[in-house]
């Protein structure tokens, strides 16, 4: 039996509420509905008491469950979509990003956001929020492209004593599967080789990972061997597997599907011209979303958000093809 993106999520959570007492999860329609997006389907039934719906007032929720992670439990927070995070975002930057900094006392709470868009759902469902919150100290953002990730890294997003911020892609819920769910948690921060190859780099992350590894095996066709980082988390960055990529290919393109501004990507080649600058052959390059809402139309949609049409002729152009 195959296991999808969203039943891992799920299963995380299944297994962070048997193991911990102290977790708990809070959020609209978590309880009777299952979530928006069933990411919660039965979790009350098994866990009574523990899965709460919520008011639909975002800042109350994470207020919330701000005010219970300081007091020693564990809040699972699911936010609907992530661009309603933006009514939070109070308490998410100015609250729990800082409440250790401030008093010593940690503030383990998990922040789930539906990220990224689809067909369709324009641009108040649609957003790719990590660069906003990779911008504050205190905050972990998370980012993960493979079944596996998902487990594993809600597991450790949970356990671990800094608020975290969970950007799970919407597009994968259901298309991504894997045979079996990892035995372990991952360790934070640390990006994964998803494809070697030898003539350019292509970092990215979420959904972007897929793009950019079908983009790969397109150029793979044209006999060019593109390597693609999985950067995993967007907030700390593995600048030593970046640069130790770069070193291999001598080209970099960094890809998201968040706006330009401020973005992922703009860290990236920052970080690799910084600290690599040596190991460039060719200036490198960046990918994002377009910078304007994201659009309703299917097509307008696909036209806007980093395709792997539009990765592979950004490294054929990498390439000087």
């Amino acid at each position: 039996m195959s296991i999808t993106y969203l039943d891992a999520i799920r299963e995380a959570q299944a297994r962070a509420l048997e193991e911990d007492p102290n977790v708990f999860i809070y959020g609209q329609d978590v309880a009777d509905f299952g979530g928006a997006f069933k990411a919660t389907k039965g979790l009350a039934e098994r866990f009574p008491g523990r899965v709460i719906d919520a008011p639909i007032s975002e800042d109350a929720i994470v207020g919330s469950a701000v005010g219970a992670a300081i007091e020693g439990m564990r809040p699972i927070v699911e936010m609907q979509f992530a661009d309603f995070s933006a009514v939070a975002f109070n308490q998410i930057v100015n609250q729990s990003a800082t409440h250790y900094w401030r008093t010593g006392v940690p503030c383990p709470i998990t922040i789930r956001l539906p990220s990224g868009g689809t067909e369709g759902s324009g641009p108040f469902h649609s957003q790719s929020v990590e660069s906003l919150y990779a911008h504050y100290p205190g905050l972990i953002v998370m980012t993960p492209a493979t079944v596996e990730d998902a487990y594993g890294m809600l597991l450790e997003a949970i356990r671990i004593e800094d608020p975290v911020i969970f950007c799970e892609h919407k597009l994968l819920y259901y298309h991504l599967k894997a045979d079996a769910l990892p035995r372990s948690v991952l360790p934070v921060g640390k990006a994964r080789i998803a494809r070697v190859g030898r003539h350019a780099s292509v970092v990215a992350c979420s959904a972007m990972v897929h793009e950019a590894l079908r983009a790969a095996r397109v150029l793979a066709d044209e006999g060019w061997e593109i390597e693609v980082v999985d950067l995993r988390t967007a907030k700390p960055i593995d600048t030593d597997t970046i640069l130790a990529s770069v070193a291999r290919t001598g080209r970099l393109l960094a890809v998201a599907e968040s706006f330009p501004w401020g973005g992922i990507t703009a860290e990236v080649v920052s970080r690799v011209v910084t600290e690599g600058f040596h190991l460039l052959d060719a200036p490198p390059q960046r990918l994002n979303s377009k910078d304007t809402p994201v659009p309703y139309h299917p097509n307008l949609w696909r036209a806007h958000r980093p395709t792997w049409q539009s990765i592979a002729a950004s490294v054929r152009h990498l390439l000087g093809l």
